[in-house]
């Protein structure tokens, strides 16, 4: 058998760049890129491995490690988990940043590659720099931190090690029920050390994303279960994006009439005016939704994992109500008691459709009316009367509807905007609705955005973020203007945690600690807000900054920022919302508890309706 020599980072690299994808005929690469942030933990091992052939795997530089995670799983998503990035840190706080992005990778089930340095795996001094000593366990270091966030982790103790933990690691990316974050943790000095590596380990491989089929008995069951219900609805939720079945769910709903609802994941995967479609389901969805939701007999769920907001703390569907759960995971199929139908959403749909063998249940007509009535509701929640005034936040979106085409992609994780756009927006295509809502995760939404413009070159990309989420994590703005990515930043300054205070004032916490403003006299933050300038700080990191002050400046503003070559800022301040211009209320409840005991009145009357809602929660047997 011949060998070459080499680092085991160097074997690492040149293995990752001949790892590739096929699904339906197509070959994807599976590690597109690496990004990093390097210091002595990797170095000496990964750093020297990636400048050493830099033909053999593109480097992105990061600036904040949790970042660099957010810009891998924005890529991951946008390529439908089909091409994927790794991410390089140093030992210690390098690696434990990778944790927040690890359980967003995870949670919402999309391919990233972690590379953690780690401490001396032969001990030639203990402790070494950032090691965790422990005094019940010498082999325990801080990237054990990742195990519970990584669906495969594995530290590589020594160089031939590398050979089964780098191919389960690429077997587990490329697997559409098992991905998440994966984690090989690198010793820094078996990174450097050499060994004769068999030339077959360097062999290109292609990994077939399989397309599982529904078994007989199950689709039979599920057919029968269609075929026997009167109000059944269609839940749709990312896993229909993930595996290319918009078309196929498309069909399915025009030749049974179906209403289809869909989750924050979901949400585009049939067009906004699809006759079908019938917009958000759950707390943050539409009246439309939620009013059939709450009368449907069957709901048959398609690549969705049933979170708390999609149903509404288990208050939305009705008792009685029978589920049945198309999903290429046997774990979430069979949520809810449901009947499973475990498959590829392709392949399932394609399947009940051909045997349901024109079986027709509803007819749009039924929620027509009401389609057209929520829709007069977002147009007067995006209608700005006085374009001489300062807009609120779903007048800003309002603006944003009006200039957006199908090749536009919008970004956000948290606040108040998830709420927002899940009621409001109306998606051109199945890919512009990118909203992670899995882990809502602050400061995802600019990191993403770049993953998201590396994979989608030449589509206009907007990062919608208000003043909370841009203070966690506003670093890779440097990495845009590195890269020439002409990011397209909005940026709503409404002085605090706006989502977390309307959500404070319901539970009887009174907006404590939510607002930024000055500490008053009484303890609280009661007094002017802070004199903060977002938009400075974005144009002192690089970024071109717009500052409309009027909506009339905004549509100017936004139109300038989409036409851009370079990373631009859309800085708004606000208006708080009025209950004519804002959005319409949340549909369906969400369990938030509330405290049992209290002395303050906002409180104690929050409590009562606490109870009041609690009581309708059920379990689906």
């Amino acid at each position: 058998m011949s060998t070459v020599r080499l680092t085991t980072a160097q074997a690492l690299v040149r293995f990752l760049a001949a790892q590739y994808t096929e699904r339906d005929g197509e070959r994807h690469r599976l590690i597109a890129a690496t990004w990093g942030i390097f210091g002595h933990g990797n170095v000496a091992g990964i750093g020297q491995a990636l400048v050493e052939d830099r033909t053999l795997m593109p480097f992105h530089q990061g600036r904040n490690e949790q970042a660099t995670v957010h810009a891998a799983v924005g890529y991951a998503r946008q390529s439908n988990r089909l091409s994927a990035h790794a991410v390089t840190t140093s030992i210690g706080p390098g690696a434990t940043n990778l944790v927040t992005g690890a359980a967003l990778a995870t949670i919402d089930h999309l391919p990233v590659l972690l590379l953690p340095g780690d401490t001396f795996a032969t001990r030639p001094a203990d402790p070494v720099l950032q090691q965790l000593q422990l005094p019940y366990a010498g082999d325990v270091s801080v990237n054990d931190c990742l195990r519970p966030v990584s669906v495969y982790f594995d530290r590589v103790g020594r160089p031939e090690a590398l050979v089964p933990a780098a191919l389960e690691a690429v077997r587990v990316l490329a697997d559409p029920v098992a991905t998440g974050a994966v984690t090989l943790a690198l010793p820094q000095d078996v990174q450097a050390e050499a060994y004769d590596w068999p030339e077959e380990f360097f062999a290109e491989r292609t990994w077939r994303v399989r397309r599982p089929r529904p078994d007989a008995a199950e689709l039979d069951a599920a057919v029968r279960a269609v075929r026997a219900a009167e109000r059944p609805l269609v839940v749709a939720g990312g896993g229909v994006r993930y595996s290319g079945a918009e078309d196929a769910l498309r069909a399915f709903a025009e030749r049974t009439g179906l209403p289809v609802a869909t989750t924050q994941a979901g949400k585009g995967v049939l067009p906004y005016d699809h006759p079908c479609d019938v917009g958000g389901v759950g707390h943050t969805g539409t009246e439309t939704a939620g009013a059939l939701a709450r009368t449907a007999d069957l709901v048959i769920g398609v690549g969705t994992r049933y979170t708390d907001f999609t149903t509404a703390s288990g208050t939305l569907f009705p008792e009685g109500a029978r589920f049945l759960n198309l999903n290429v995971t046997g774990f979430d199929a069979h949520k809810q008691a449901a009947l499973p139908l475990v498959a590829d959403a392709r392949e399932g749909l394609t399947a009940l459709t051909r045997t349901l063998d024109g079986h027709r249940s509803r007819d749009p007509e039924e929620w027509a009316a009401a389609k057209r009535d929520w829709q007069e509701r977002v147009d007067t929640a995006y209608a700005a009367p006085d374009e001489g005034a300062r807009p609120t936040q779903a007048q800003v979106l309002g603006a944003l509807d009006t200039l957006v085409d199908a090749r536009d992609i919008l970004i956000n994780a948290a606040g108040s905007l998830p709420g927002d756009l899940h009621k409001l927006w109306r998606p051109r295509s199945a890919d512009q609705y990118h909203v992670e809502y899995g882990y809502s995760c602050m400061g995802y939404e600019i990191p993403a955005a770049i993953g998201v413009l590396l994979a989608a070159p030449g589509r206009p990309v907007w990062a919608l973020v208000g003043d909370g989420t841009y203070l966690m994590n506003p670093t890779e703005i440097v990495t845009a203007v590195q890269e020439r990515l002409p990011l397209k930043l909005v940026v709503l300054q409404n002085h605090g945690y706006a989502s977390i205070g309307g959500l404070s004032e319901a539970v009887g916490a009174e907006r404590y600690g939510t607002d930024y403003r000055y500490r008053d006299a009484d303890g609280g933050f009661t007094g002017p807000p802070l004199p903060v300038d977002l938009g400075a700080n974005a144009a002192s990191l690089g970024m071109r900054v717009l500052r409309p002050r009027t909506v009339r400046d905004l549509r100017e503003a936004l139109r300038e920022a989409r036409a851009a070559t370079v990373p631009t800022c859309v800085y708004v301040e606000t208006e708080t919302p009025d209950t004519v211009s804002g959005p319409p209320p949340a549909p369906a409840w969400w369990d938030v508890p509330v405290a049992e005991t209290a002395t303050r009145k906002a409180a104690v009357e929050a409590r009562e309706e606490y109870d009041r809602h609690v009581t309708a929660r059920r379990r689906h047997l």
